[in-house]
């Protein structure tokens, strides 16, 4: 039987950007860890910068200024068929 690979995408909305940025975690509770802190940076609204590191591929980072950040969202992605949860909100499962 296939064995279910996923990915939980943290995507990052930022002003004046068209797109989004994401950073993907192999596991759960670190997608959530993550989300949480950029989520508890943007209700500081102080000027800082807010470092990312992808798992998939640890040498890349990224650094944001948390003041840029609109929306952050968390979503799940599955290797098996392509499957996508899809990202935001809606009525379709």
């Amino acid at each position: 039987m296939f064995e279910r690979f996923i990915v939980y995408v943290i995507e990052l909305a930022l002003k004046l950007s068209p797109l989004p940025l994401s950073v993907q975690c192999k596991h759960k509770k670190d997608a959530e860890s993550l989300y949480k802190r950029v989520k508890e940076s943007m209700e500081r609204n102080n000027a800082k910068l807010l470092e990312l590191s992808c798992e998939q591929f640890e040498d890349k980072k990224i650094s944001v200024l948390t003041t840029e950040i609109l929306a952050v969202q968390i979503y799940e992605k599955t290797a098996l068929m392509g499957g996508v949860k899809r990202p935001g909100f809606s009525f379709n499962a």
